[in-house]
């Protein structure tokens, strides 16, 4: 359905400035993650999103974009993606915290997300999260020089399908670059050996969002907030992630909370 003249392939000088960018950003997300705890409100993380990032000289990707109102993401349990920060969402013990950020700097952009607990999880929440984040390994894993994008999405959907939880089909990954989305999707699911090439100087958001239930979804009235048709759990992670001719080179690496990033 799509082909690699739509992509904007990036050279060697422009990939060394998507790097700063996304050590920049994998640094501030592993600091709003540590501070994620009970009792915290959603807009207190979005406060710290916004200085980490000022202090290390970065502009916040999301805040405007489209008209969306903060700095950060947080979804907060049953919510998949776009949770709007708010003084009045305070969390709780046991909550599952997904948070989504992306920045500007120097003129490229990088996005990543992480999903964390506010104090110990569930054991079943703790197995979303953690297939959730081997469901992005996955996909990195299967981004082979020559292959096709189809490859790494079959590899995230079989990975989420084969722990007994669902791919979010509404959202998708997406190339990302001077702009915060590019050409091509990134589905999370899909058959292997079909779309484009991955080619050297593919830049990509490869960015798995797996419901514990259903994969199906619904916006809230506040027109940006995602969540589970259902009401089931859902997690979120996300890379920015290159191609190169040696294989992935993920930009946005981090540890945060003690939770094994990968690679």
């Amino acid at each position: 359905m799509f082909s690699t003249k739509t992509v904007e392939l990036k050279g060697a000088a422009e990939l060394a400035a998507m790097r700063r960018a996304g050590s920049v950003l994998a640094q501030a997300l592993a600091a709003v993650a540590a501070a994620v705890r009970p009792g915290l409100t959603t807009l207190e993380l979005d406060r710290i999103a916004v200085a980490e990032l000022a202090r290390r000289k970065a502009e916040p990707a999301f805040l405007g974009y489209r008209g969306f109102p903060a700095s950060l993401c947080v979804s907060v349990n049953d919510e998949i993606i776009h949770g709007i920060p708010s003084d009045g969402r305070r969390l709780s013990e046991g909550d599952l915290v997904s948070l989504d950020m992306g920045c500007r700097c120097e003129g490229f952009y990088s996005d990543a997300a992480v999903t964390v607990g506010a104090g110990a999880l569930a054991p079943e929440a703790r197995r979303l999260l953690e297939a959730t984040r081997d469901a992005l390994q996955a996909g990195i894993d299967a981004m082979r020089p020559g292959g096709r994008l189809g490859d790494v999405s079959n590899a995230i959907q079989r990975l989420v399908e084969g722990a007994g939880f669902s791919v979010v089909r509404e959202f998708v990954g997406h190339g990302i670059g001077r702009a915060l989305h590019e050409e091509p999707p990134v589905p999370n699911f899909g058959k292997a050996g079909t779309g484009p090439r991955l080619v050297a100087g593919m830049v990509l958001a490869v960015e798995p969002m797996v419901n514990a239930g259903s994969w199906e979804a619904r916006t809230l009235s506040d027109g940006w907030t995602c969540v589970t048709k259902d009401g089931s759990l859902s997690a979120h992670f996300e890379h920015t992630v290159a191609m190169t001719e040696r294989g992935p080179e993920v930009l946005t690496r981090q540890e945060s909370r003690g939770i094994k990033e990968p690679l």
